[in-house]
């Protein structure tokens, strides 16, 4: 195979640009590749996804059974461990219900956002101290990801359709409620799928590191949530974490999401890819996903900053869970008021 582009990056690693340089230098890079691409259309696109796109039937049926693996472990774990964990520690119904759900995706968020951070900083790879490195070393039409990085990558892909069957068939949500969750981080498994199953590995790690930790502290918030009132008595305990949790969702929200990944992932795939590799493909696509990955982001830290304004203000007194009910809410023609959700996915209690 024959190397495209330079085969090995600067002596040092680059300094992180501000959010100036990566609009200016990001922009500048895109519309230079557009100028510069005379045979740009279908048939590029063709071409492309015949030369580099061979995901053989082997690797689907790998996806297939990864994704089948994990909705039965899944089952098995909520039958024989959460649900009687609730049942002994004497959870309110409706937290009874959705505690496996939550205590299922903690797990596996802590495990995968686990795996990334020891590739990351347990490893040789130097893709977040020096984020343009993950193209040196391109390959054309390269096949062989190397096995760490696979496995993080198959991990993902097969548990984003494992989700999504979970979120429409199994999960206690309104029919709403479905639909918004499975657009929202749907789309976010299936960029990080996407991105870094073949050709776009080494992003990929990165992608994952900067999203998961905050699945993680979502999902730690709301199981404190649920085990704070138990047992017909309160524990602050549990009230402090999730308080606690909720503080440090938002704050690395915007950290990981909104500062890091902009400015270490957009920043290389806009700029330093063309650099390292003039004619890399799927360039316009990946960075089109990279970049309404970055919209979405901000879209949901606005909900964030809202809440925290209602915190401040005094209209919020506790935190309580988050989601809507079919069926039982259902029959309640008038819901209390500290019983409607917040779209961001928690509930107030308001004074009046």
């Amino acid at each position: 195979m024959a190397a495209v582009g330079t085969a090995a990056g600067p002596a040092g690693p680059e300094p992180m640009p501000s959010y100036a340089q990566l609009v200016q230098q990001g922009w500048g890079s895109a519309l230079a590749a557009a100028r510069g691409c005379a045979d740009c259309g279908w048939g590029l696109a063709r071409r492309g996804l015949a030369e580099h796109a061979h995901l053989a039937p082997p690797e689907l049926l790998l996806l297939a059974l990864g994704a089948l693996g994990w909705t039965a472990l899944r089952s098995a774990a909520t039958a024989r461990l959460f649900r009687p964990l609730a049942k002994r520690y004497r959870l309110q119904p409706r937290d009874a219900a959705k505690m496996p759900e939550s205590a299922w995706k903690f797990l596996f968020y802590l495990g995968s956002w686990s795996y990334s951070t020891y590739l990351l900083f347990g490893t040789d790879y130097p893709f977040f101290h020096d984020p343009p490195s993950v193209f040196y070393e391109w390959l054309k039409g390269m096949r062989l990801v190397p096995c760490p990085l696979s496995y993080g990558h198959w991990t993902s892909s097969s548990s984003y359709l494992c989700f999504t069957f979970a979120w429409v068939q199994l999960d206690n949500k309104t029919k709403k409620e479905k639909m918004k969750l499975l657009t929202h981080v749907g789309t976010v498994r299936q960029d990080e799928g996407v991105v870094g199953w073949e050709w776009y590995h080494n992003v990929g790690i990165l992608v994952l590191f900067l999203h998961d930790i905050n699945d993680v502290q979502l999902e730690f918030t709301k199981l404190n949530i649920y085990f704070k009132s138990r047992g017909g008595s309160y524990h602050g305990l549990h009230a402090l974490a999730a308080d606690l949790g909720c503080l440090s969702f938002g704050f690395s929200w915007f950290w990981f999401r909104l500062y890091w990944f902009p400015l270490k992932v957009l920043y290389a795939t806009s700029h330093c890819s063309l650099r390292s590799v003039p004619d890399i493909p799927f360039y316009f696509f990946f960075n089109t996903l990279l970049l309404s990955l970055t919209l979405m982001n901000l879209y949901w830290f606005l909900y964030i900053v809202a809440f925290a304004a209602k915190v401040l203000m005094g209209q919020v007194r506790e935190l309580k869970d988050l989601r809507e009910y079919d069926a039982a809410e259902a029959q309640d023609p008038k819901p209390s008021k500290a019983e409607k959700p917040l779209r961001n996915g928690l509930v107030k209690d308001k004074r009046f």
